[in-house]
């Protein structure tokens, strides 16, 4: 048998699911019941019917599913797939800010730990961070932990807004000259970017969304070529399903190490093991979900 069919033949022993991020390495995604965002992932977590998740992605992902999901076994297959991004933000700094900026709400990006999560009073996703910020009723904003999001929003609310100076690495790589550059060579490439990259790279943007908005934009768009500003993983995902376009990653440095951690091989031993296993505590989680909620009755 080859690798995939073990693990297609374990998944129903087990009655497991396999769920991948839109970064995961190409074949990761081929075997993946699922392929999407982080928070879609996490929503299909809490939908399914199967007690076993495989969660192909990086930690605070796996976390966002034992939130949402805590009667399921939520695997990641190799639990040192973290996030710098993530990482750039403790529950004490948050606390910290909020005595420092008393009357101030506090909008988490759902790139956070489940501990940060709890500090805040709101979540956001990168698809939904401006809507989120509009809506909520507190006129001044601590925004974590990503300034190139915090940025981005700024541009559309006049909400007072106190960013905090963390970013993703791997979308921090890609220059605006990387941009420039490819433009030169694809005169009728729109450029399609995510709201991580820095905010030189997002003011040449034709377009600026979540990979989810990325898919869903380039599916309906017209044109034929595209320069793609976000982790190289999305383009299997592009071209696959849109084989008459054509694809440029902005640059060749858009590589997330964290992301590429898992392996097939990570797959099958997970199935094989249980483990390793991400669990959120309940005292967190209890205290994690309430700005998710918040952000989905908005």
């Amino acid at each position: 048998m080859t690798i995939q069919e073990k693990i297609q033949k374990l998944k129903k022993e087990k009655n497991a699911i396999i769920l991948a991020h839109n970064y995961q390495l190409p074949e990761v995604q081929d075997i993946a019941d699922f392929v999407g965002d982080s928070l879609e992932l996490a929503r299909i977590s809490s939908q399914i019917k199967e007690k076993i998740i495989i969660f192909c992605g990086v930690h605070f992902m796996a976390e966002t599913a034992s939130i949402l999901a805590p009667d399921k076994k939520i695997l990641l297959p190799d639990i040192n797939a973290g996030c710098p991004l993530a990482n750039s933000i403790t529950p004490e700094d948050v606390i910290n800010l909020k005595k420092e900026y008393k009357d101030y709400a506090v909008v988490a990006y759902v790139n956070t730990s489940a501990e940060v999560k709890a500090e805040s009073d709101y979540i956001c996703t990168s698809a939904n961070a401006i809507s989120v910020v509009e809506k909520i009723p507190e006129e001044k904003i601590i925004f974590i932990p990503d300034r190139n999001l915090g940025y981005y929003v700024s541009k559309y609310t006049k909400k007072e807004m106190i960013i905090w100076n963390g970013f993703c690495p791997t979308h921090q790589r890609i220059l605006p000259q990387d941009i420039i550059n490819l433009k030169e060579r694809y005169k009728d490439a729109k450029i399609v970017v995510h709201p991580e990259c820095r905010r030189e790279v997002l003011e040449l943007a034709d377009k600026i969304a979540s990979t989810s908005g990325i898919i869903k934009f380039v599916k309906e768009d017209n044109s034929k070529t595209y320069i793609i500003g976000t982790e190289v993983g999305l383009l299997y995902r592009l071209r696959k399903e849109n084989p008459e376009k054509e694809f440029h990653l902005a640059s060749p440095l858009a590589v997330c190490p964290n992301m590429k951690k898992i392996t097939l091989e990570k797959i099958l031993w997970s199935l094989e093991d249980l483990k390793p296993e991400v669990k959120v505590p309940d005292d967190i989680r209890e205290k994690a979900l309430k700005p998710i909620e918040r952000m989905l009755k908005l």
